[in-house]
């Protein structure tokens, strides 16, 4: 109890001492705080109310929200949809850009700066202009991309790629692999910015070449990074509402749409006749965000794990 007291009048000590610097900290904290947590706490007490969100009739009926959300196929293939969606993108993503990062982390490489910053010029690119521009190269009606495949003689008639139901999640996934790509490329350039030049120097020494040295020396070094990396793909994966929204807006036949969608088509019921339903998009909301929490947390305990091997092998 001593010590607690004690703490706490060394904290109050020192946020009247430095008051002026942690004024700095106020503008941060009411964003965070008007942005972050009020939404949060909010979507959860609406979860609790049968409301439209347009007028001021809310009913309290409690968890009914949820157990609606339990027998909605709708909300369940959006679910699932939303984690094959990650599955698909993220190891791909991982590996391609991986691979990237490797070529060009070699100094003996001619204008690698260069093709950093043409591998994320996606990156910037807004997605509404990238939604456009792929809708016309993947348009059925003498989309170049089509017209590729024609004449390569790869296909007999031409895909709808993006009116297709079974292939406009791939094609979507594809997108946005080419899109973020170059944000992990960056991700794992930093981490082989940690591996010793001197390792690869006794490497070629001994003559491992090529293979060998990302299998035997670039892996091992990074992989506390690797599921840093995989969890930050994961999570943004997750959150891929601009790209299909601005390209499908979820379709066709509901065959696009993830959580992200789903929710905001209950919530504001857009070009249908249903009407909105932000109670019940708030419950599919906090169980879609206990998900993502779960996925943190299992990264938390992955890297405690593997941290504490490598301190075990080191004694």
């Amino acid at each position: 109890m001593a010590q607690t007291f004690t703490a706490h009048a060394v904290f109050l000590d020192r946020v009247w001492t430095h008051w002026k610097e942690y004024l700095f900290l106020v503008p941060g904290m009411l964003i965070f705080g008007t942005f972050i947590i009020y939404p949060m706490l909010a979507s959860q007490y609406y979860s609790l109310l049968q409301w439209t969100g347009f007028d001021s009739n809310q009913v309290f009926i409690g968890f009914d929200n949820y157990v609606a959300l339990l027998g909605d196929s709708f909300f369940w293939d959006a679910f699932l949809r939303s984690f094959v969606f990650t599955a698909i993108t993220v190891p791909a993503q991982l590996l391609i850009s991986l691979i990237i990062a490797i070529v060009l982390n070699d100094r003996l490489l001619r204008l690698s700066a260069l093709f950093r910053t043409l591998i994320f010029l996606p990156v910037v690119t807004p997605v509404a202009v990238i939604g456009i521009v792929m809708a016309i190269m993947l348009s059925p009606f003498n989309g170049p991309v089509n017209i590729a495949l024609l004449d390569a003689g790869f296909v007999t008639r031409a895909l709808d790629f993006l009116g297709d139901p079974n292939l406009v999640l791939p094609t979507l996934a594809a997108i946005y692999v080419w899109k973020w790509t170059g944000v992990t490329m960056v991700y794992w350039l930093a981490a082989l910015q940690t591996v010793p030049r001197e390792l690869f120097e006794a490497a070629r020494l001994d003559g491992v070449r090529g293979w060998q040295v990302a299998v035997f020396i670039i892996l091992p070094m990074i992989m506390p990074f690797a599921i840093v990396i995989t969890l930050i793909s994961a999570i943004s994966a997750l959150n891929v509402f601009p790209l299909i929204q601005a390209m499908t807006q979820g379709g066709p036949f509901f065959a696009s749409e993830v959580m992200e969608v789903f929710i905001f088509r209950t919530a504001f019921a857009p070009g249908g006749g249903a009407v909105p339903q932000l109670g019940y998009a708030s419950a599919a909301g906090v169980f879609f965000g206990v998900a993502i929490m779960v996925l943190t947390i299992l990264q938390i305990v992955a890297t405690r794990h593997l941290r504490s091997v490598e301190r075990s092998r080191a004694v």
